[in-house]
C-alpha cells in the first residue's frame, strides 16, 4: 500500500528552513499572531475603503469622507465616557452625522462644505473635551487618531468583513442606480431614480465603513486610504465596472505592501499604507500624462 500524504508543515515548522536559505528574513514578519492578523485586516480594510471611495471620487464626497471620520471621533468619546460598545456608539453617532450632513446640504440653505464642516467639527471637538474629562478613556481615544492596526482584535475582523460582505451586496443589488447617480444625478432625477435615498445610502456605507477601519489607519488618515486607491483607478481607466475592481485590487495591495514595509522600516503601519498608496498614485498619474504624450505626438504625426 502506498503511503498517504503526510501531515501539512505549519508556518512554525516551514520559518527556520526558510531562515536557513536566506528567504527567512523576508518572512520574519508573519511569524507573530498580532502581525498575521493585523496584515489580514489590513487587506480587508484596503480593498474595502477602494470599493466605496470609488463612489466618494465620482461623488466628489472626498471632503465629507475626511470630515465623518473625525466626526465618528465624536462617538468614539460618547461610546467611551457611556462605557458602551466602541462599534455600538460611534456607528451610531456616525449615521446621523452622515444624514446631517446630507439633510442640511439637500436645504441649500447654506453650501455643502459649510455644512459637513459645521457638523464634523464639532463631533471632533466633542471627542477632544470627552478625552480630557476622562483621562482613562483618553488613553483609548488617543490611538484612533493616528490608527492601532497591531491592536485590532478577531472582533475588529468579524465587523471588517461583516461590512464588507453588505457594502458589496449593496453595489451588486443597485449597479445601476449607482452608477447612474454617480455620473449624472440631474438626469437620473429626471429618469425617476430617487437620488436622496441613494445619496443618503452612500453615506450611511461610507460611515459604516469608516467606523469599522478607523483602528486600521486612524481619524488623521482614514480619507487618504478612501481617496487614494480610487483616484489612482480613475486614471487608468475610464469604465466603472473596471474602475471597481481596480480600486478594490489597489486598495488591497497598498495596505499589504504598506504594512509589510513598515515592520523592516520600524515606522507607523497606516502611514507607511498611505504613503505607498500616494507613490502610486504618482506612478499612474506620470504613465497618464506618458501616454497622452505619445497619442498627441501620434495626432501630430498625422
Amino acid at each position: 500500500m502506498a503511503p498517504g500524504p503526510g501531515p501539512v508543515p505549519t508556518l512554525a515548522a516551514v520559518l527556520p528552513l526558510l531562515s536557513a536559505t536566506g528567504v527567512g528574513r523576508w518572512s520574519e514578519p508573519f511569524q507573530f499572531g498580532f502581525f498575521r492578523n493585523a496584515f489580514v485586516v489590513a487587506v480587508l480594510a484596503g480593498a474595502l475603503c477602494g470599493l466605496i471611495g470609488v463612489f466618494v471620487v465620482l461623488r466628489q464626497l472626498s471632503y465629507i469622507g475626511h470630515g465623518l471620520s473625525h466626526a465618528i471621533f465624536g462617538g468614539a468619546a460618547a461610546a467611551a465616557l457611556l462605557h458602551l460598545n466602541f462599534l455600538l456608539g460611534a456607528g451610531v453617532w456616525a449615521v446621523g452625522s452622515g444624514l446631517a450632513v446630507g439633510a442640511v446640504g439637500r436645504r441649500r440653505v447654506v453650501a455643502y462644505d459649510a455644512a459637513i464642516a459645521v457638523v464634523t467639527t464639532a463631533g471632533f471637538a466633542f471627542g477632544v473635551v470627552a478625552k480630557d474629562i476622562d483621562p482613562r478613556a483618553g488613553r483609548g481615544l488617543e490611538a484612533l487618531l493616528f490608527g492601532s492596526i497591531l491592536g485590532v482584535s478577531g472582533g475588529d475582523l468579524a465587523a471588517i468583513a461583516a461590512v464588507g460582505l453588505v457594502s458589496v451586496a449593496v453595489v451588486a443589488v443597485g449597479y445601476r442606480r449607482l452608477l447612474f447617480v454617480s455620473f449624472d444625478p440631474e438626469v437620473a432625477a429626471v429618469s425617476g431614480v430617487r437620488t436622496e435615498r441613494v445619496e443618503a445610502l452612500l453615506l450611511v456605507m461610507l460611515s459604516a465603513v469608516i467606523v469599522v477601519t478607523m483602528k486600521v489607519l486612524g481619524v488623521t488618515l482614514i480619507a487618504a486610504i478612501l481617496v487614494v486607491p480610487a483616484a489612482t483607478a480613475r486614471l487608468l481607466t475610464n469604465s466603472f465596472s473596471t474602475m471597481i475592481w481596480l480600486s478594490m485590487s489597489i486598495g488591497a495591495v497598498t495596505a499589504a505592501s504598506g504594512m509589510y514595509l513598515s515592520y523592516f522600516v520600524d515606522a507607523a503601519s497606516g502611514a507607511t499604507i498611505v504613503l505607498v498608496g500616494a507613490a502610486g498614485f504618482v506612478l499612474a498619474l506620470a504613465a497618464r500624462g506618458r501616454s497622452q504624450r505619445k497619442a498627441l505626438r501620434g495626432l501630430h504625426l498625422h
